[in-house]
């Protein structure tokens, strides 16, 4: 699970960055290419905060 939620933002914000190069559609204003990296600046932080509780529950955080 744990390298699951380290590869996710690595893939979504590198190797789908060409699919959403685009300026249509519009969503909340922003192109689609910059919605995207403002969503995974969002979503990144929260993979890593789900990395740290998985690992603290395991007992593997000192």
């Amino acid at each position: 699970m744990i390298s699951i939620l380290l590869v996710i933002p690595f893939l979504a914000q590198l190797v789908a960055l060409p699919l959403v190069n685009k300026m249509h559609p519009v969503i909340l204003g922003f192109p689609l290419f910059h919605f995207w990296l403002l969503i995974w600046m969002v979503l990144t932080p929260l993979c890593t905060w789900g990395i740290y509780r998985i690992q603290k529950s395991k007992g593997e955080m000192d």
